[in-house]
């Protein structure tokens, strides 16, 4: 894969990320905001962009969304676990919900 197709990549996640959240924000705001690891100011911003706003935002050289944890037992809860799947995929959302949110800075 060369340099212009990752990029062309990189922007289809961010549109099909920044697509999703908007519906999400707008469907169930509360629901939202945890799903997607933002805060209320973050969830009102996306909420009020524009489809030209989202597709300038979309092509940024950088990927939009990301891991919400860099703890590998949560990624292992998800990923792993056998024994009783939908407990462990409660326990990782309760260890996630317990994260503080991220500022970009």
């Amino acid at each position: 894969m060369n340099a212009n197709d990752m990029m062309a990549e990189i922007r289809d996640a961010n549109l099909s990320y920044l697509m999703l959240a908007q519906q999400m924000i707008r469907s169930d705001k509360a629901s939202a905001i945890f799903r997607l690891g933002i805060s209320a100011e973050i969830a009102d911003m996306l909420e009020g962009l524009n489809n030209a706003q989202i597709l300038k935002l979309a092509s940024t050289n950088m990927m939009l969304a990301r891991f919400r944890f860099d703890d590998g037992a949560i990624l292992g809860m998800l990923t792993n676990y056998n024994k009783d799947r939908g407990l462990a995929h409660s326990h990782a959302a309760i260890l996630m919900a317990g994260q503080q949110l991220e500022e970009i800075s």
